[in-house]
């Protein structure tokens, strides 16, 4: 399994930090560029982990609507 998604994902959670400790103007050109390298992470991510997230996202997509239709 090729690990070339790892590089954009580590420069996002390192740009994402950087987002949350700065206050400048420079923060949200921080914030855009580590969202773009998530996202470009998650296309290049094997089958397998796109796969895994898509499980999780309906699963919890499942538990939050359930809990929004006991309540009303």
């Amino acid at each position: 399994m090729p690990l070339f998604f790892l590089i954009p994902l580590c420069t996002a959670l390192a740009t994402g930090y950087f987002f949350k400790k700065s206050t400048d103007e420079i923060a949200y050109l921080a914030g855009v560029f580590a969202a773009i390298s998530l996202i470009l992470s998650l296309v290049l991510a094997p089958w397998q982990i796109q796969f895994g997230l898509l499980i999780l996202v309906f699963v919890i997509t499942n538990r939050l609507l359930q809990d929004n239709q006991s309540k009303q």
